[in-house]
């Protein structure tokens, strides 16, 4: 009787879940908003039933700001989001927008400076030194860099239609609270332009408690979300 209740009160759970009604707009980037909207509604590699970013999308709903101070207000606390951040600034670390053919050397050394996250082997694509990134329109490229003048963590950000979603956000393991703060910086930066109600990081299901953790305490909550082609 176990697996049957364990799946009961597993659908229980996926059913009290918001709905976020997330849109493509195919006008933004014909070819690549076609791209990335197959890939977040093809079957899930394990639950062929729901689709791949569909259950439990980790989702930060932006239309409950009206300006910075109120997200602070909700990450607010010790440990939260907003305690990381201001520890980060207070040492000296800076969010920048960046173009990533001016950083291949610091992405590399980033994208190498752990064998494992999030108790995974790095996949070797991140083991290859690049030569050249394209650069999209509808995407932004962030960099935290340290007093030194060294980028330390980079964050890739696409704009798809009525929402925004991290494609990749990887730093450097301090303890100085840098990805923190460029989640925040981030955060504050889309709130004030008022372009789209949602950010996105992934989902909650699958990832690690420390992965999980670290969404939560930067606002991020598990939706059932409805994807669109417009």
């Amino acid at each position: 009787m176990k697996p049957l209740f364990h799946h009961y009160k597993l659908l229980t759970e996926i059913l009290r879940l918001p709905v976020a009604e997330l849109r493509f707009h195919v006008a933004i980037d014909p070819a690549d908003i076609r791209a990335t909207y197959r890939y977040y509604t093809k079957p899930h590699p394990r639950y062929k039933l729901i689709r791949h970013k569909t259950i439990g999308a980790a989702l930060l709903d932006l239309n409950g700001f009206h300006c910075e101070e109120k997200y602070l207000e909700l990450i607010k606390g010790k440990n939260a989001g907003a305690y990381h951040a201001k520890r980060a600034r207070g040492r000296g670390y800076q969010l920048r927008h960046i173009d990533r053919n001016a950083y291949i050397d610091d992405i590399y050394a980033i994208n190498t400076s752990l064998e494992e996250r999030q108790g995974r082997p790095m996949d070797a694509k991140y083991r290859e030194k690049p030569t050249h990134f394209d650069t999209l329109k509808h995407f932004r490229y962030y960099g935290v860099f340290n007093p030194e003048g060294r980028m330390v963590a980079y964050a890739n950000l696409g704009h798809y239609g009525n929402f925004a979603s991290f494609s990749q956000l990887m730093g450097i393991r301090n303890n100085d609270g840098i990805m923190h703060m460029m989640v925040v910086g981030i955060v504050s930066e889309l709130i004030g332009e008022q372009r789209v109600r949602y950010l996105m990081y992934d989902t909650f299901f699958g990832a690690q408690p420390g992965m999980q953790t670290f969404k939560k305490i930067l606002g991020f909550r598990p939706y059932r979300a409805k994807y669109a082609l417009q």
